[in-house]
């Protein structure tokens, strides 16, 4: 965990390194930059989501499938 310490430190380096004209700057490049990466993670999330739902519908029709062909088969070999 970071402390109230660190975050000082952090932030005389910031302003020491970037100036008081570019914090404003580099804070809307940095929000931005969250958001895009947050937004591309939501995006792969629903997609892996989606892929794993319909691979799962695929399993399911192929089981179904397959018990068909078998009852079909039990009822072939009876008759």
């Amino acid at each position: 965990m970071i402390g109230w310490q660190e975050i000082l430190l952090i932030a005389l380096f910031v302003l020491l390194f970037f100036g008081a004209k570019r914090i404003p700057e580099i804070a809307r490049s940095l929000g931005k930059a969250s958001h895009e990466f947050k937004k591309a993670k939501d995006e792969l999330t629903k997609e892996t989501e989606d892929l794993m739902k319909a691979a799962e519908k695929n399993a399911d029709a192929k089981d179904t499938s397959k018990t068909d062909d078998k009852a079909d088969s039990e009822k072939n070999s009876k008759a």
